[in-house]
């Protein structure tokens, strides 16, 4: 894999615009968004229900295909690529953490965080090495061989996030990560992200607690599926310290 390029986005959307129905049962659930997020940058998504957040992620991911418009992942259009690529895209540079985990009920957590590795043709031994290695980092290494019907919700989604997690993935992005969790383990979520960013990734994280959002860089603000404000993560924080919360208007 060649050297990213530091002056690159590694997510960029270029007009992007994603409609659901047609003709008078359309809805515009994006609205011409541009957005770009670089390599070591944190970014929280804000916003009222409805107006964007997991759309925007999802077509962040690859997951979804805009109306109109662009989504680029270092460099790449993702619209350009067919099922495989795109899938290759995914497993090597995006690390997603779902709001329902996802986790496969017949794999164990370390076999879960390990499968996308050995799919990218990472050895059994190696992918289970670094799937440990991604437990221990949430702080759960000794929920390796439990099945996901054996762990409650918040050890669910701490596995979920190892497995975005795990890997050298360039993007991370996260729909609520912290939504199972206690406010100590959260916090302590929050922190991983933090570090994996400062360590030259890039992260975009929906939320809808201002009290998150001071781990970010930046904190961008949609409604009615556009960007209506772009401020930092301190200031986001301070608005919910006064009373004014923007995640739940």
């Amino acid at each position: 894999m060649s050297q990213p390029d530091p002056a690159r986005p590694v997510l960029e959307l270029r007009g992007v615009t994603r409609a659901h129905g047609q003709g008078a049962a359309e809805v515009q659930a994006l609205r011409g968004v541009d957005l770009a997020i670089r390599a070591g940058e944190f970014v929280a998504v804000m916003g009222p229900s409805g107006s964007g957040k997991s759309t925007l992620l999802t077509l962040a991911g690859g997951l979804d295909r805009p109306s109109r418009g662009q989504v680029l992942v270092e460099g790449v259009e993702l619209g350009t690529l067919n099922r495989t690529r795109l899938a290759a895209v995914r497993r090597r540079s995006i690390g997603y953490v779902f709001q329902d985990y996802n986790l496969v009920p017949a794999l164990t957590a370390a076999e879960n965080i390990a499968l996308p590795r050995e799919l990218d043709g990472v050895s059994t031994r190696a992918a289970r090495r670094e799937s440990l290695t991604a437990l221990r980092e949430m702080g759960i290494p000794e929920l390796a061989d439990r099945f996901p019907e054996q762990l409650s919700g918040g050890q669910q989604q701490r596995v979920a996030i190892a497995r975005a997690l795990v890997g050298d993935r360039r993007l991370v992005l996260a729909d609520e990560p912290t939504g199972a969790l206690d406010s100590a383990t959260g916090e302590a979520v929050l922190a991983v992200l933090r570090a994996r960013c400062d360590a030259g990734a890039a992260a975009m994280m929906v939320t809808h607690d201002s009290r998150h959002a001071v781990w970010a860089d930046r904190v961008v603000v949609l409604r009615d599926g556009m960007v209506v404000e772009e401020t930092t993560g301190r200031h986001a924080a301070s608005l919910q310290a006064a009373g004014r919360d923007g995640g739940r208007r």
